[in-house]
């Protein structure tokens, strides 16, 4: 479902120029440039978004891009966010996720994964948007503490935590192309 936002969508030759530069890419990879051109609105919070979010906090190295990459990826094929697969998936694959699986996310307990990428997964299915009541309880704690320390845990949930929120500012802006099973389409948009 292509995006329909209310909010001005700014004009390729009004953005800055790495924004210019963001368009041209969203527009290669997405053929849609609704999220830039929205963002255009107020280029101070993109540029908070990409230079000290994602280059600060998401790309530190402190945890392997792969498992990253993995968590993301999870959370945008839960949420149904089309835009989000289509670049996600691009760069896990970048990262070394291999096809197998990315074809196992949704199985992930029983695919090709690491015993700390199952961990990194499940704590992602505790994050996503669609599990309202999901907790790090004692069995999960003790369950990914076999392979991620309690300073990664943190790390990661805060991580998800944005990505969980941006999920939610897309969605409720209409930025972004949303898959057919997408949860959180409005009823005004069936």
């Amino acid at each position: 479902m292509k995006p329909t936002p209310h909010l001005k969508r700014c004009n390729r030759d009004e953005l800055p120029k790495n924004m210019q530069k963001a368009w041209d890419e969203s527009l290669k990879i997405h053929n849609d440039t609704t999220f830039t051109e929205i963002m255009g609105n107020s280029p101070h919070m993109y540029n908070w978004y990409i230079e000290d979010w994602y280059k600060k906090v998401f790309y530190s190295d402190r945890i392997e891009r792969s498992l990253l990459e993995l968590v993301r990826l999870r959370l945008a094929n839960v949420h149904g966010c089309a835009f989000c697969n289509r670049g996600d998936r691009i760069d896990a694959l970048n990262a070394g996720i291999t096809e197998e699986q990315i074809s196992s996310l949704d199985n992930y307990e029983n695919g090709p994964f690491t015993d700390r990428e199952k961990a990194a997964l499940q704590l992602a299915d505790i994050m996503v948007l669609t599990n309202p009541l999901g907790s790090i309880d004692k069995e999960a704690y003790d369950s990914c503490s076999n392979y991620l320390t309690d300073g990664e845990m943190v790390e990661l949930g805060m991580i998800m935590a944005v990505l969980c929120g941006m999920a939610k500012f897309i969605f409720a802006f209409d930025m972004v192309e949303k898959e057919d099973y997408c949860p959180f389409i409005p009823k005004n948009q069936n």
